[in-house]
């Protein structure tokens, strides 16, 4: 019995399957990965974008009251506040 002969049968039945498994590879490997948005993810992402870019404080309506309170001429009724907070109040539950 000849055994080189054994491992030259070998040889080419192992260069084979290493062909066939490369081959599979490659067959998988033509698939592309795709992302798809729907509607609401738009415009959800548009919505995140807008908040990020708007500011904490809106300085138009705070520093005409900042001046009010430095001049001394801010009033505010107690009456009044009393409804507006009564109102918001009633407004969460």
């Amino acid at each position: 019995m000849r055994i080189d002969a054994y491992n030259q049968i070998q040889q080419i039945y192992g260069v084979s399957n290493v062909k066939k498994a490369e081959e599979k590879k490659a067959a998988k490997t033509s698939f592309k990965d795709e992302l798809l948005l729907s509607a609401a993810g738009r415009d959800s992402q548009i919505a995140k974008q807008a908040i990020a870019n708007t500011p904490d404080i809106r300085e138009d309506l705070v520093n005409p009251i900042k001046e009010k309170i430095a001049n001394g001429t801010y009033e505010v009724s107690a009456d009044e506040f009393a409804d507006m907070l009564l109102e918001k109040y009633n407004g969460l539950f």
